[in-house]
């Protein structure tokens, strides 16, 4: 099959070099914007790129990156990929809250990568400072990007190629302790081609992005930044922040930019449908959307159902949703649904999932229905596998493996982490699945499957029952499995308010039992923002185990019963 793109993302910004007209634009938190021309681009990114060269850094080395600030995270990013050097995007914090364990975090991504300078700005320099004694490997220290603010000390001449380090993504920590994902250039051309052409079927003379997903992550990253300029795709960037604190902010970009392709966590659609009101809708025209993008998490097909309702009245076409499924570890992408074609579900036999079966049934009580997330990209497989790694057939559950050229070589300097899951070729993802007609839907982790007397049940599942009760904060619920005297029982944790405690105890109790035909050991209602959660948002399921071990979690103060669901 022939290649659409470039073989690095330097030769792909290279090509776009001459554009003065289109390219990306930076939304600041006060509103204003900056437009970076995909010239300006390519100009920043080979001046930013030699003064990393004069600073001493060399191909190969690697460079972490603390920067919030979008337009300056973007462009530092592409520096350092013009020198060859390898970023290693680290999220940044701006308040004292839990530094300590933020400090844990920027000082195991720096030694775990090796980096051997760290990029900040002189906002967020107080917050990794006291990380530099505890990272030995830092030969080059602590840097701010305005130390780069002068013209370029000297020419710049590096070759980069496919097979080299495009950057090291490091995992969120959902499961487990982050991990450095070794991105090639040529991993990011295939993935790049596979989403954005083949996926979304890009149409670079209309299509333009919106995006407020966090720059330090994938979705965000590859899915904005990387895939759209080896495609020739500019996008509108947002402020992370700006969106959780005024999520019709991403509504009003889209309508004032025309942007045709955007992308949301689950999570995310649902806190527009929540906080939106029909004076917010009024004046909005969304009809311009061509992709409605949804992954990173659970998708619910009601949450989806419930934002195209809300939205409506503004021209949203519901079949713009195109729920897909990925992980870093296989670049960005893995499945995408047909675009044009909405959301699909599959609504199968509770009682049969808890044995491996997804037998489709009519949609009732002890049903549960499933988002179907598409096919895997062309040059490009997947499959279901058991525990014994034989092939399953349609409708079985089993681990959902991957192979292609998106597919990653490992996690870096972890050869005994990256030998659990890669094997013979094949990504063994950790997650578990089932295929219909090649088409893929998703249930769950493998190591997060509670199983009480001898019945499997994921934890999603469960958590989406509680999510749905008044007085829970919506995408802020734990469960999961514990030994209690030699026997396996759910446990519970759930964000809200003392005054909704007590009823809220009972209320869960009833709706899992009632629901997902299991009894709650204990349920432990936390304070509001208690759960630990990932840098991207997502609730910690082991970190929350170990807590509630622990008996470490605060109890939750008295507050308003609305303020509680917020």
């Amino acid at each position: 099959m022939p290649k659409f793109v470039a073989p690095t993302l330097v030769d792909a910004i290279k090509e776009l070099s001459h554009d003065t007209l289109r390219g990306f634009v930076f939304v600041r938190p006060d509103g204003t914007e900056r437009f970076c021309s995909f010239a300006n681009i390519h100009e920043e990114a080979t001046r930013r790129g030699a003064h990393l060269a004069a600073k001493g850094l060399v191909k190969g080395d690697r460079l972490a990156i603390v920067v919030p600030d979008g337009d300056e995270f973007v462009l530092s990013f592409l520096g350092a990929v013009y020198a060859g050097v390898v970023p290693v995007p680290i999220y940044p914090q701006l308040s004292f809250k839990n530094v300590d364990a933020y400090h844990d975090t920027v000082a195991h991504i720096a030694k775990a990568s090796g980096a051997a300078m760290l990029l900040t700005t002189t906002a967020t320099r107080p917050y990794v400072d006291p990380v530099l004694p505890r990272v030995d490997n830092l030969r080059f220290g602590v840097v701010t990007v305005d130390e780069h603010a002068a013209p370029a000390p000297g020419p710049l001449d590096v070759k980069v190629t496919g097979d080299d380090l495009g950057f090291l993504q490091f995992t969120s920590g959902s499961t487990s302790r982050p991990k450095g994902v070794a991105v090639t250039h040529a991993n990011l051309a295939a993935n790049s081609e596979a989403f954005m052409i083949h996926g979304l079927g890009k149409d670079s003379s209309f299509d333009k992005g919106v995006s407020w997903l966090p720059l330090f992550h994938d979705m965000g990253l590859i899915g904005f930044v990387i895939g759209p300029l080896f495609t020739n795709i500019p996008v509108v960037f947002l402020p992370t922040a700006s969106f959780v604190r005024a999520p019709r902010i991403w509504l009003d970009t889209i309508h004032r930019h025309r942007g045709t392709i955007t992308y949301a966590p689950n999570f995310a659609y649902a806190l527009v449908s929540k906080r939106l009101k029909e004076k917010d809708v009024a004046g909005l025209d969304l009809s311009c959307m061509r992709i409605t993008g949804c992954g990173a998490e659970p998708i619910q097909a009601k949450t989806l159902r419930e934002f195209a309702d809300k939205l409506a009245p503004a021209g949203f076409k519901p079949t713009s949703f195109l729920p897909s499924y990925g992980m870093a570890e296989a670049t960005l992408a893995i499945t995408f649904v047909q675009h044009g074609t909405g959301v699909r579900s599959d609504c199968i036999d509770a009682k049969a999932l808890q044995t491996h079966d997804a037998k489709a049934v009519a949609p009732g009580e002890g049903t549960q229905e499933l988002v179907n997330c598409g096919r895997a990209f062309p040059d490009h497989e997947l499959a279901i596998v058991d525990e014994a790694g034989t092939h399953l057939a349609d409708r079985q559950v089993g681990q959902i493996i991957t192979r292609g050229p998106s597919v990653t070589s490992g996690y870096f300097e972890e050869p005994e982490l990256t030998a659990e899951a890669w094997k013979d070729g094949w990504l063994y993802t950790g997650d578990l699945g089932y295929t219909v007609n090649g088409e893929l839907f998703i249930c769950g982790r493998l190591k997060d499957i509670i199983i009480i007397r001898g019945r499997n049940f994921y934890p999603s599942d469960i958590e989406w029952v509680i999510s749905e009760l008044p007085g829970v904060r919506r995408g802020n619920v734990v469960a999961f499995g514990a030994d209690v005297d030699g026997e396996e029982q759910l446990f519970v944790c759930a964000e809200a308010f003392q005054s909704d405690a007590a009823g809220l105890t009972d209320a869960i109790q009833n709706a899992v039992t009632s629901q997902i035909g299991i009894s709650v050991h204990k349920v432990e209602i936390v304070a509001q923002g208690g759960l630990p959660r990932t840098s991207s948002g997502k609730p910690q399921r082991r970190k929350t185990k170990q807590m509630f071990l622990e008996g470490a979690f605060a109890k939750p103060k008295a507050g308003a019963n609305d303020a509680a669901t917020a």
